[in-house]
């Protein structure tokens, strides 16, 4: 009787139609990850944050399907310890990784944020700069720079000429008389380049990124396009400085008389109008060669995005657009990145999710918060001990706080921000030896009047004095392998 029954289920069972099993609700959608960063990008050049000479209409696209972060920060304000952070998912303090030597060494077996996507199934590369890599030198030489090999399952670089790139060049820093030819280096170099886009790294970076697209269309992917522009040289095909010339008509920010008297002399920038020796002409030119630089990173943007349309992956694929850091244009006469001011602590942050509707968010992130983020948005667990913050709810609300205040730090100043809606503090030394600044960004948004010496600011000091001790001694207590070397002596 028994076996007749079960003879009868399989047959009947053989004749049951095909069906799928409903998914559980705490199922995710296995999305794609596109993680498009550029170097030493400052959100005010941006169109979509409101800049009106530099249009950069792809990058825009991305804000007007995602969300766009107007107070986003990164934890280091130069590249080599802000790119370990986010893709090891602890601060520079933590991993003691203030340098550019690799970062393996400073987190042991961590898993970092890609290689947690390639151990559950994922195909994750990268196409040049994520990790730090020197420019000029490494996209000169195409070397792999300060990667970490256990993070992808393929990595690409993308060599360019830089500096040496055929065309009408100036070197705008250290050249008062204009008598030194165009140098390589971490110097203000200005290119217009002859030939077109695939003469140059970018070029070729967006173009491996779409054949990596359209070859892994059928297989979840994790994939991360690391673009150089406009980090100096600002070495650009011809066609993207005629929205920028004459120079003449660039126009530099607001320079206010005695704007260094209440800063401490840590807080000064490490490249200023004055030891940079340009004066107000090549000034507009820095501004319209960076432009140009922008617009051409922009350009390779829209031709990734294309790709990623055309393969029909739009609506499976998460989007995120950022910069290692920000970057100062002339504000205060300073210029470049490593200080802690908004221009160049805050980065642009752009995220784009299917079937999320477009927002504007205030709330406060940092770029520490793309690895958790991006794990909960697929479902995968995010590794004990990350210290991002999940950011996936403001996406649904963008009124959602997750933090109190954004982290920064300044190595080779060796100092430390502490930035919320009312204030932004500064402080040089652990024990503030190297001296401090309060802002109130609220009344003051540029930061002109520091309020140290204040009277009646004075609770307030000690309030974010007290909260940057709380916030050490916190990131300090983790489970990686205790630092060997703290790695802030090399310039960026």
């Amino acid at each position: 009787m028994i076996r007749s029954l079960i003879i009868l289920l399989v047959g009947t069972c053989s004749f049951l139609p095909d069906f799928k099993v409903a998914e559980s609700a705490e199922q995710k959608p296995q999305y794609n990850v596109l993680f498009i960063i550029s170097d030493d990008l400052t959100y005010t050049a941006l169109s979509c944050y409101g800049n009106s000479v530099c249009q950069t209409p792809n990058i825009d696209r991305i804000a007007k399907r995602g969300t766009r972060f107007t107070r986003a920060y990164c934890q280091a304000t130069y590249c080599g310890p802000s790119r370990a952070s986010f893709m090891s998912g602890y601060y520079p303090h933590a991993t003691g990784m203030l340098g550019y030597r690799n970062l393996r060494p400073h987190i042991g077996d961590k898993v970092t944020w890609s290689q947690l996507f390639r151990n559950n199934g994922y195909y994750v590369a990268r196409v040049s700069k994520i990790y730090h890599m020197g420019v000029p030198g490494g996209i000169e030489s195409g070397g792999h720079g300060s990667d970490d090999a256990m993070s992808w399952t393929e990595r690409f670089n993308s060599p360019g000429p830089e500096w040496k790139a055929p065309g009408d060049g100036e070197t705008l820093e250290g050249n008062p008389d204009g008598k030194h030819p165009v140098v390589g280096g971490n110097t203000f170099v200005v290119v217009e380049a002859d030939g077109n886009d695939m003469v140059h790294s970018d070029g070729k970076t967006a173009a491996k990124a779409i054949e990596l697209i359209k070859e892994h269309k059928d297989e979840p992917f994790w994939l991360g396009v690391g673009f150089v522009r406009p980090h100096v040289p600002f070495v650009a095909p011809r066609k993207y400085y005629k929205p920028f010339t004459p120079y003449e008509k660039m126009v530099l920010p607001e320079k206010v008389e005695g704007d260094w008297d209440d800063i401490p002399k840590p807080g000064i920038n490490y490249k200023t109008s004055a030891n940079m020796k340009m004066d107000i002409r090549k000034q507009k030119k820095a501004v319209g060669g960076y432009y140009a630089s922008v617009t051409y990173m922009d350009a390779q943007v829209g031709k990734v995005l294309d790709a990623l349309h055309e393969a029909g992956l739009d609506e499976k694929t998460i989007i995120i657009f950022t910069s290692d850091h920000g970057y100062h244009l002339g504000e205060h006469d300073f210029w470049a990145k490593v200080s802690l001011r908004d221009e160049s602590a805050g980065v642009p942050l752009i995220i784009s999710v299917p079937g999320k509707k477009p927002a504007v968010c205030h709330s406060l992130v940092e770029l520490l918060d793309l690895y958790p983020t991006t794990a909960a948005l697929c479902g995968l667990k995010t590794p004990t001990g990350n210290q991002g913050k999940d950011i996936s709810r403001m996406l649904n609300d963008p009124k959602f706080e997750v933090r109190e205040a954004a982290f920064s730090v300044a190595p080779m100043r060796k100092g430390f921000l502490l930035r919320d809606h009312e204030f932004a503090y500064i402080q040089y030394g652990e024990k503030s030896e190297g001296g401090a600044e309060l802002f109130d960004v609220r009344n003051d948004p540029k930061q002109y009047a520091n309020l140290v010496d204040s009277e009646s600011h004075q609770s307030i000091l000690t309030k974010y004095e007290t909260a940057l001790k709380v916030k050490l001694k916190e990131l300090r207590k983790n489970d990686l392998p205790s630092p060997k070397n703290i790695e802030s002596k090399r310039k960026p």
